[in-house]
């Protein structure tokens, strides 16, 4: 378009009018709720609805001296830090996020992209935020199913304030039985508001400078509290086998 309000400012994005994000927000989310694995659905809803969360978000990294560092270097969590994290020693936070990421066969080169954020630093931000998700459920020992995810994504509500995490949580929850959901209500969404409230800003850490730290120890230099141990049919089964070529 002529406008230069519609111009892309980055390479995957994608200018959208207000009638037109509004639409892809509605339809995004209704399809996130219906089908939560389908990861492009639920990155649309985050960057629809949080865009006006983002400028606090990256005001507070700027105010923190590691916040503007990681602002300024913009580092990014691909598939090569799995495999720099693989060398680290045992106990580490690097080995646990390979063996996190290994276990579960996840590739960090498959996140979506950001498409509809209209300000080129605010998508890093955004981008960052979705980067640095599996490192927190590493932190704070939260398994990928539907309750772990949910578990987590409040404390992310607390920690961000980004309406998608909020969202997920009012909907998704119905996806589990009354017992899970109970449990999440009663159990996990309070540890997810204590935890949140009580560690440290964590948009403002450089993950990638403490790969060879004591998982253990940066558990208590940051102020992280694990979530509760689930009820067996609740956790982790074990690494999926390879997929067969």
């Amino acid at each position: 378009m002529a406008d230069g309000r519609y111009m892309p400012l980055y390479p995957t994005h994608m200018p959208l009018n207000p009638i037109q994000k509004g639409a892809v927000a509605i339809l995004s989310a209704m399809g996130a709720l219906l089908r939560p694995a389908r990861a492009d659905l639920v990155a649309a809803v985050g960057e629809t609805t949080g865009e006006w969360v983002l400028p606090y978000i990256r005001d507070r990294m700027r105010r923190d001296p590691v916040g503007e560092r990681i602002l300024a270097e913009r580092p990014r969590v691909t598939d090569a830090t799995i495999e720099l994290c693989r060398g680290m020693p045992p106990g580490s936070f690097g080995a646990g996020y390979a063996k996190f990421m290994g276990d579960r066969r996840f590739s960090a080169d498959e996140r979506p992209p950001v498409r509809f954020v209209d300000d080129e630093e605010l998508a890093y931000v955004i981008t960052r935020a979705r980067e640095v998700h599996d490192f927190w459920h590493v932190l704070f020992d939260c398994h990928t199913n539907v309750f772990g995810e949910l578990a987590l994504k409040g404390l992310e509500f607390v920690q961000t304030g980004l309406p998608m995490t909020g969202l997920a949580v009012l909907g998704a929850q119905y996806r589990l039985n009354p017992a899970d959901r109970e449990l999440l209500q009663r159990h996990y969404l309070p540890w997810a508001l204590r935890a949140g409230s009580r560690s440290t800003d964590l948009m403002c850490i450089y993950y990638e400078q403490h790969f060879e730290d004591n998982l253990e120890d940066m558990r208590r230099e940051h102020r992280i509290i694990p979530a509760p141990p689930p009820p067996q049919h609740l956790r982790f089964k074990g690494p999926k086998p390879p997929v067969q070529a």
